[in-house]
């Protein structure tokens, strides 16, 4: 099974590079198996997303026309995508569409400046075991700010004690 699930994951690895903007998406689901989350997009088409998350680190999404064709496969859990977060206002559905739903969500802060925290597992400049820390404010409304972090999932516990 183990080796089954490395396959798999190893064919998405160059999900983007294999897949050509306009590409018809039952194609595209013929050779990766169904998005595992979408959303509606304005006009009539939808937005797919392909994730690992809770525990995985990558994710591949794209915008399906009312034609049925995705625009293009791009890898999402990535610094330059995170990036698009700082411009505009972002909801939670706006954010949970565009990245799919995060690894974590969890509350961070002293009581009186609590925020709601989403938490994005991925490879920092592609290299790190990373957490992308997303807060979306005191009443979980909106994107306030976010950054990346280590992911303690990763953390080796060390006892030099013994």
């Amino acid at each position: 099974m183990a080796a089954a699930l490395a396959a798999d994951l190893a064919g998405c690895a160059d999900m983007a590079a294999r897949t050509p903007p306009n590409t018809p998406l039952s194609q595209v689901v013929a050779e990766y198996g169904r998005p595992n989350f979408t959303c509606p997009l304005p006009g009539g088409g939808q937005r797919v997303i392909w994730t690992q998350q809770p525990l995985g680190q990558y994710a591949w999404g794209g915008n399906v026309g009312p034609d049925g064709r995705i625009d293009r496969v791009v890898p999402i859990l990535t610094d330059a995508h995170f990036a698009i977060l700082s411009e505009g206002v972002w909801t939670p559905d706006r954010v949970r569409c565009e990245f799919g739903p995060p690894a974590i969500i969890d509350e961070v802060g002293l009581p009186s400046v609590r925020q709601v925290v989403w938490s994005y597992r991925y490879r920092e400049n592609d290299v790190w075991n990373s957490l992308m820390y997303v807060y979306m404010g005191r009443n979980g409304d909106r994107v306030t700010r976010h950054h990346p972090g280590p992911d303690p999932m990763y953390d080796q516990e060390w006892d030099f004690a013994r």
